[in-house]
């Protein structure tokens, strides 16, 4: 179920409706169904146009205004989820069930959705009998200015230009420790550096560092796993110029050029090592190594050698 457009969000959408997008446009940037922005757009807009503040006002109201049955309120309704979710079952299970068990009653039957509603409202006291409970989500809030891979230009998609980078990071020993790496996608140009802690603005700063020196043309993006540790990904874009993108969780295909290339690293960082212990000098030899490396899509040429052609040009 998809989440309510938040304020953050309204102001992001007044910024592209202002700018004359489309609204299908802009529901692909937003990573959202385009059915959503144009009821968004509908439901609280004016003759005036979209304004994010009274948009969100309005919203909040009518949802305050939306009086459904709190079927929950009710004591052998709410024994009845309690004592199954005790028993390990999800909501949807136990939606489900009472379908079955209440056929005829339908006021004794809530949706797993519902369910879930009264779970995050008990303060973590129900919460801890799902299956999931213990499990960090991966992600972070990155803001109302986040752009989804699925928003990427088609002329990064298909490498055809440099400067468009992939990044992500190698955690090591019990997460105290990681390197960021990022790779350049069309030559496969390596920049690696390491941080002693995973804090957003540790792991963006680093990144920073390993692109600033780079000439204008070789920082046009970046696109990120969506992990936290990227979340504080507007100064790159303040600082660089750079446009950020994300790859949507668990799909790390989308950065397949970083992934690849972080399977490389494995083979002198093996999983366990604590990057505290490792030296600057030996990174340093590593990423040289690796970029000195033929590769056989770039027709058995280094990743070395094929920027330094392309800065020749230049």
């Amino acid at each position: 179920m998809a989440a309510h457009l938040t304020l953050g969000d309204r102001q992001y959408l007044q910024r592209l409706v202002k700018a004359e997008k489309s609204k299908a446009w802009i529901a692909k940037l937003m990573n959202r169904h385009r059915s959503t922005i144009y009821r968004e757009l509908a439901r609280n807009g004016d003759a005036l146009g979209y304004h994010s503040d009274r948009a969100d006002w309005l919203a909040k109201r009518r949802r305050r205004r939306c009086h459904r049955p709190q079927k929950l309120r009710d004591l052998d309704m709410r024994l009845y989820v309690n004592d199954r979710l005790r028993q390990a079952w999800s909501p949807d299970q136990i939606a489900g069930r009472m379908r079955v068990e209440f056929r005829r009653e339908p006021q004794r039957r809530v949706s797993a959705q519902t369910i879930y509603t009264w779970i995050k409202r008990s303060a973590g006291r129900l919460g801890r009998w799902l299956r999931l409970a213990n499990r960090k989500c991966k992600g972070a809030e990155k803001g109302s200015d986040y752009l989804s891979i699925s928003g990427r230009p088609t002329i990064i998609n298909a490498r055809r230009r440099y400067g468009d980078w992939e990044g992500d990071t190698i955690q090591g020993q019990r997460k105290h420790s990681a390197l960021v790496t990022l790779v350049e996608r069309k030559s496969g140009l390596l920049r690696i550096g390491r941080i002693t802690n995973l804090r957003s603005a540790t792991a963006i700063d680093m990144a920073e560092r390993c692109l600033v020196d780079l000439p204008k043309a070789l920082r046009q993006s970046v696109t990120f796993d969506n992990g936290p540790e990227f979340a504080e990904h507007r100064q790159l874009t303040e600082k660089l110029g750079l446009a950020v993108y994300f790859a949507e969780p668990y799909k790390a295909w989308q950065r397949g050029s970083n992934e690849n290339t972080n399977g490389l690293l494995r083979q002198y960082f093996p999983k366990g090592i604590n990057f505290k212990r490792i030296s600057h000098r030996e990174i340093a030899r590593v990423e040289k190594l690796l970029n000195e490396r033929p590769r056989k899509r770039l027709g058995y040429r280094t990743p070395l050698e094929v920027l330094a052609t392309r800065l020749c040009r230049n």
